[in-house]
Order: C-alpha cells, then sequence, then structure tokens
C-alpha cells in the first residue's frame, strides 16, 4: 500500500528537526502548570499500559512515567524515536504510526496524543520552515465540541475538556487557544 504524502511529509520533517526541536522544547511543561495538571488527572485515570502516540522526543512518556503509569511511546519519525531513546533510556519507544497501530485490541489502558491535545481553531495552518529547515507541515486546529463529538461518536464517554488561553510570554509562545480532552471508554456491564 502506498503510504500518503502528509505522512511522508511529516516524517521527513520532525526526522528534519529532531535534535534541535528535542532540545527546545525539553523544559516546555515546567512552565505550563495547566498542562502538567492535565496529565496528572490523565494518569489517574488511566488503567494499564499507556501508548503516548506522536511521542516526540518522549518528554510526555518520561513524564507519565514519573507519575507512575506504564507508559511507552510511539512516533512516525525515526529520529525523534532515536532522540527519545538516548534522552529516556530504558524507556520503550517504537516507530510508528497512529493512523496504523499495531497493538491488539484491549491491550491499552489509555492513550495520549500530546499534540493532538489540540490547537482550537477551524483552519489549517501550513507550515514550511521551521527552525531554518524547510518543511512541509499543515497543523489542523479543531473545536473542543467537535472532538468531544468524534470521541462519543467512538464510544468514548467525555469525562473533562479544557481550553486554555494562548500562553504569548515566556520561551515557549503560542498564538492560538490550547484544547485538552479527556475521554474513556464506558465500564461493560457484568
Amino acid at each position: 500500500m502506498t503510504e500518503p504524502a502528509f505522512v511522508r511529509d511529516t516524517r521527513a520533517a520532525y526526522d528534519a528537526i529532531a535534535g534541535e526541536f528535542a532540545e527546545w522544547i525539553r523544559d516546555e511543561l515546567a512552565v505550563k502548570p495547566l498542562d502538567r495538571a492535565v496529565l496528572a488527572a490523565f494518569a489517574e485515570l488511566a488503567d494499564g499500559p499507556v501508548a503516548d502516540v506522536g511521542c516526540g522526543s518522549g518528554r510526555i512518556t518520561a513524564h507519565l512515567r514519573g507519575l507512575g503509569v506504564d507508559a511507552f511511546g510511539i512516533d512516525l519519525s525515526p529520529e525523534m524515536v532515536a532522540v527519545a531513546r538516548r534522552t529516556h533510556p530504558g524507556v520503550r519507544f517504537e516507530v510508528g504510526s497512529m493512523t496504523a497501530l499495531d497493538l491488539p485490541d484491549g491491550s491499552l489502558g489509555g492513550l495520549v496524543a500530546w499534540y493532538l491535545a489540540f490547537d482550537v481553531g477551524d483552519e489549517p495552518v501550513h507550515r514550511d520552515e521551521i527552525g531554518g529547515h524547510r518543511v512541509s507541515l499543515d497543523f489542523h486546529q479543531r473545536r473542543v465540541d467537535e472532538v468531544a463529538a468524534l470521541l462519543t461518536g467512538a464510544g468514548f464517554e467525555v469525562r473533562a475538556r479544557l481550553e486554555r488561553a494562548p500562553d504569548e510570554a515566556g520561551p515557549f509562545p503560542e498564538t492560538t487557544p490550547q484544547a485538552f480532552v479527556l475521554a474513556r471508554r464506558p465500564a461493560q456491564a457484568s
């Protein structure tokens, strides 16, 4: 099967910026208390192994492990996975795509897609350059109600939603609001 162009472009872009991106983003959680709070709530709700899909440099995977979660990372970019393995030895990281996870049904107690912890908006944003590197990346923004409806339609119960204002100052400036949706599968009737 031929791989879609957006998958190839995304892999190539993150392979090109892996080391620089990992260095730049390393301390972001330290200045984002609401982000840490969302991850802490998720950690308490997760029951079993957690896949961090789109894990990048592994910082969220490592943070979850620090909260006692049995987390492992999956990323499309082999270079990002290499950085994650070097930065967080002893933590499991695999190359893979969130569009085709190679995981048995029912094997996860949770799934994090942190940078699908998403920018709020209606229009995609295209980037041709990141950190001096030529890339071709599309960032898709969504509305909280839209994501919650998609999760509900897929059989999940939405437990919480949070939309926070963009952090426009500091070392990790944002231009759009950020949103988080926590959802879980309903308990099976006995």
